[in-house]
């Protein structure tokens, strides 16, 4: 469905793995009472995907599975969607995107508490040190939907919450970006 045509916005909240994505998505979503989708677990849960990647403990993504399962859910908007990439989502989904970034060492101790194999805390450490995710989101989308968010402690995530709330609530379906 055409963005312009939607009633309710659909955000992306993305960003290098443990960034806060997923506690930040919940928290927006229970509060403007949309639906939450995190789509690494859907990858799990629906078998979105190509088989195990044992070296970095994560799933091979099927874009094509994932972006068929997902289309008729987001059509109507009203969804904050959570992943920590965003390149291969179609851009008419999406009327906001926030790309949450994360100080070096505070991601480098978040990765650590998630028990995480060294070789993927020194990948996510790289993406996070070459703002991979933020570029894909600005090679991918609307400069004017892309919003970069600090996200080092509880006091930036209540911001964050309290900034895409605040965006959803002025959120107008007939808007250009």
């Amino acid at each position: 469905m055409d963005a312009s045509k939607r009633a309710k916005p659909n955000v992306l909240i993305t960003g290098t793995p443990g960034t806060g994505k997923s506690t930040t998505s919940e928290m927006v979503a229970e509060l403007v009472e949309y639906k939450y989708i995190n789509v690494g677990e859907l990858i799990k849960t629906h078998k979105l995907h190509d088989g195990y990647n044992d070296e970095f403990d994560t799933y091979w993504l099927n874009i094509d599975k994932v972006v068929d399962h997902l289309e008729d859910i987001v059509a109507d908007g009203g969804c904050i969607v959570d992943y920590h990439s965003c390149d291969f989502f179609p851009e008419r989904w999406f009327d906001l995107i926030i790309v949450l970034r994360a100080d070096t060492e505070v991601l480098y101790d978040r990765l650590v508490a998630r028990k995480y194999n060294p070789k993927k805390i020194n990948e996510n450490m790289e993406c996070e040190i070459m703002q991979v995710v933020l570029d894909e989101a600005l090679d991918s989308y609307d400069h004017d939907i892309v919003k970069e968010l600090q996200s080092n402690s509880v006091s930036h995530m209540e911001d964050n919450v309290n900034y895409i709330q605040d965006w959803i609530s002025r959120f107008n379906p007939d808007h250009t970006p």
